[in-house]
């Protein structure tokens, strides 16, 4: 196989040379890593990675081929992926089919052979940046001058992007997340997957922003029957769903220009319970009057330490965000329960007066530990 030449172009000027091995073509993102050791499938599927050109940190990547199952959307999200070594050689008795072959089929570009570790040092020290990806131009100035026209993700809406088109419920088989498949803790996998047959299931709404498909299996898994709704839908189109529970779910970039999401949790609570995931975190907090801001590099991985502050533990969570909800702009209606450890930042709150509550991190893994599973039985039970 002839190698093909590829380059990363940063808005600063820096410009990195390797080899495709994905599709040929060009994309614009912003640049951001990502320090999972395993996961890669579930990382380029996360529809949170919309218009994002993502570095894997982990140097050996492709190593165990790739299964659909465990996909966290129906397609690939990411604008590009960067990798050290893409591993030719895969093992896994799970595995359909290569990496690469999927990285082609659902026409991402991708580039191998690059210093990641450098990029992600250039990541830390200026910050996130806007990054073009290419295979068909190879000119380090015109590069670098596209990377700088593009406009970035502070400011606008594009969760509309990624969200469903349409209400449906989660009608997934519930054999597809076994223990044996999926390793979902005890504690759920002993509870019987709810469906949309069983009438007295409490009845969950997620409401959709670019949602990952693991937070619908783990509410179907203990004990939820789920409804996937568009997040542009209407406080009276939702309530209409006669849900017992809402859940805003994780989704792209800048969570301040969705206002019609902000203005919808405001009518909604105190209605109904509700859960947020990640920017459904930060959609909620600002509802609530507080407001966000850009992290210099974001927190993207499967080894995050987040300290509850109800229970003084500690729990390793799966991070993807590039956004914060600001602590000096909480209201008083609002407390912090959960806070990072690497970065004091804000990791989950809880209303004062109103069954809602939101974790920054994402509870639901896929891929990554199950320290935060809980909050799943914990939402399940006050909706019960």
């Amino acid at each position: 196989m002839v190698d093909r030449p590829a380059k990363l172009a940063l808005e600063d000027g820096k410009v990195y040379a390797g080899t495709a091995f994905g599709v040929d073509g060009e994309v614009c993102g912003e640049v951001c890593f990502n320090t999972s050791m395993v996961g890669y499938l579930e990382i380029v599927t996360d529809p949170s990675y919309h218009n994002q050109i993502v570095v894997m940190t982990y140097p050996h990547i492709g190593n165990y081929g790739v299964n659909e199952e465990d996909m966290q959307s129906e397609k690939a999200r990411v604008a590009g992926l960067v990798v050290r070594e893409y591993s030719r050689i895969y093992s896994n008795y799970r595995s359909q089919y290569s990496f690469q072959e999927f990285l082609v089929r659902q026409g991402v570009v991708a580039i191998e052979g690059v210093d990641t570790r450098a990029i992600t040092r250039r990541i830390r020290s200026v910050g996130a940046m806007r990054g073009v990806l290419s295979t068909v131009d190879l000119n380090d100035e015109s590069l670098v001058e596209k990377a700088r026209r593009w406009p970035g993700l502070v400011g606008r809406e594009i969760a509309r992007e990624v969200m469903c088109p349409g209400p449906r419920p989660w009608d997934r088989p519930a054999e597809r997340f076994s223990e044996h498949k999926f390793r979902v803790p005890s504690s759920i996998s002993r509870l019987a997957p709810a469906t949309t047959s069983e009438s007295g299931a409490p009845h969950a709404v997620l409401l959709d922003f670019g949602f990952k498909w693991n937070i619908a299996a783990m509410l179907s898994l203990v004990g939820c029957r789920v409804t996937i709704v568009p997040g542009i839908a209407s406080p009276r189109e939702i309530l209409d769903f006669k849900p017992d529970g809402i859940v805003l779910s994780n989704g792209p970039g800048d969570p301040e220009p969705i206002g019609f999401a902000q203005e919808t949790i405001r009518q909604l609570l105190g209605k109904k319970p509700i859960f947020g995931i990640c920017l459904g975190h930060e959609l909620l907090a600002l509802a609530c009057g507080a407001s966000t801001y850009k992290l210099k590099f974001g927190h993207r991985g499967a080894n995050h330490p987040v300290l509850n502050l109800d229970t003084q533990r500690v729990e390793i969570t799966v991070q993807n965000h590039g956004f914060a909800v600001d602590p000096n702009s909480l209201p008083d209606e609002l407390e912090i329960t959960h806070v990072n450890l690497n970065d004091h930042t804000v990791e989950g709150v809880r209303h004062r007066k109103f069954p809602a509550f939101s974790v920054q991190y994402h509870p639901e893994a896929g891929a990554g530990p199950h320290d935060s599973e809980y909050l799943f039985r914990q939402f399940r039970d006050m909706i019960s």
